[in-house]
């Protein structure tokens, strides 16, 4: 989209309300008709209807303040005191202005400017990804001013807060998720769509792929501040998102109270999810992630024929599939058990109902990350979780390097050289041939948990 194609969809992003029935009639033609004619940005229908039924939020107002419920003790006071604060957490940094800013996008780095009657200008620089533990070094800067205004000239204003934050690492699903939705859906939730999204190292396939979750989170399209290169005024903004844990939402550390359950029913919602619990699926049904290049199961056809042999419809998808959120969401809701080697499509156990079971092989020296990632989020899920530990044997680890070496009988001395020794062994190189006789046994384990789970979610 051109420059001058986004402007003209920025003018006046935040319209209140008239009263009366003529009026609301009025509010929502008009802004239809002129986006067929002009191209200017609208609220969706269903964030109209938002409108219609509950009170406006008053940003200027503490108690409903939803920008100073990112805070909370001594920075809810500086917040207070003077309009500025940031949430330093362990693993994240959010900064938040509740008083008039002005966003600048007519440089590569973005420039948050929050006037004050002081002589002295002071800068803060976030760089505003969840994860601040991660190499940063992709992520750009925001730059945030106080004070010594230089009096910027606003070409849009708006009646919504900004929200910036950063897709440097996309194109793994489960860090899109742990490291980009969630941590958006646990800082603004609570905005109940009312914030204007700018998008830093913008990423067109990232909006693309998680557009229907956009569009739920914000009532408004997400600015491209490279493609932009203008003046915007707001009257707060939040720069950075938080972050708790892997696949994990704290809900006391939240400003909305939202748990994983309340994150599981807003993809339900999104992607029309049909079931809500394992019981309502009548025929069991088994989800087989089949990995491509690393990671593979060597003997799939003689696993999928165990499977079925249990007692599973088995689906088998690949790892290309997975991208397709639109799609793959009902497919993996549908199925009563998840089975993969761990990698990133295990991430789409947030899509399975409650009660299912998610199944995950767990290569060699991948022990921690398997548990750590997939398996111990699955509790807060309201899943069962199933892991299936391949002996030496199962690795084609062994072919390589012999069933001595190191990489096989002390994985510990493996990681000790260091992340991309370890990684180089155990993840980019190894694929498994499981015992079929012996993981038998875990898939009968994981129809008889579907089972109980059925009778259970019919008491």
């Amino acid at each position: 989209m051109s420059s001058s194609s986004w402007n003209s969809r920025m003018q006046n992003s935040g319209s209140g309300l008239i009263s009366g029935a003529a009026a609301i009639v009025f509010i929502l033609t008009v802004p239809l008709l002129f986006t067929d004619l002009l191209g200017f940005n609208v609220i969706p229908f269903n964030t109209w209807k938002q409108y219609l039924s509950t009170p406006q939020t008053n940003f200027c107002s503490r108690e409903q303040d939803p920008l100073s419920r990112l805070v909370r003790g001594k920075d809810l006071k500086k917040l207070e005191a003077t309009g500025f604060a940031c949430d330093t957490a362990e693993h994240s940094v959010v900064c938040v202005a509740n008083r008039p800013v002005i966003v600048d996008t007519r440089t590569t780095n973005i420039t948050v400017e929050i006037p004050r009657n002081q002589t002295v200008q002071e800068e803060t620089s976030v760089r505003p990804y969840a994860r601040q533990e991660d190499n940063l070094q992709y992520v750009t800067p925001v730059k945030i001013l106080q004070g010594n205004s230089t009096s910027r000239v606003c070409r849009y204003n708006h009646r919504i807060p900004a929200v910036i934050f950063s897709s440097a690492f996309t194109g793994n699903l489960f860090h899109e998720f742990d490291d980009l939705i969630i941590p958006l859906f646990l800082t603004i939730g609570h905005f109940k769509s009312r914030v204007f999204l700018i998008l830093e190292d913008y990423n067109p396939t990232f909006l693309s792929k998680y557009s229907k979750i956009m569009a739920r989170l914000s009532g408004y399209q997400v600015m491209n501040p490279a493609a932009n290169r203008s003046t915007h005024c707001f009257p707060g903004s939040v720069v950075g998102l938080k972050y708790h844990a892997n696949l994990f939402l704290n809900s006391s550390e939240i400003p909305g109270g939202y748990s994983m359950a309340d994150f599981r029913q807003f993809l339900a919602e999104t992607y029309d999810l049909k079931f809500w619990h394992v019981s309502q699926i009548r025929n069991p049904t088994l989800i087989l992630v089949s990995r491509e290049k690393t990671r593979r199961f060597l003997n799939e056809d003689e696993v999928v024929g165990m499977m079925e042999e249990v007692g599973f419809r088995v689906v088998v998808v690949r790892t290309q599939e997975l991208s397709n959120l639109d799609k793959i969401a009902g497919v993996v809701n549908s199925c009563s058990v998840l089975v993969g080697v761990h990698g990133a499509g295990l991430t789409n156990e947030l899509f399975l109902p409650a009660g299912a079971v998610l199944v995950q092989v767990e290569p060699l020296g991948l022990e921690w990350a398997s548990a750590t990632y997939f398996g111990g989020p699955t509790e807060d899920m309201g899943l069962h979780y199933l892991r299936y530990k391949i002996a030496p044997e199962e690795s084609s680890l062994v072919e390589m390097y012999g069933r001595n070496h190191p990489v096989i009988t002390d994985p510990a001395s493996v990681f000790a050289q260091g992340y991309r020794a370890a990684r180089a062994a155990y993840v980019d190189h190894q694929d498994v041939r499981v015992d079929v006789g012996k993981f038998k046994e875990t898939i009968v384990l994981a129809l008889q948990l579907v089972s109980n789970s059925y009778f259970a979610g019919y008491k």
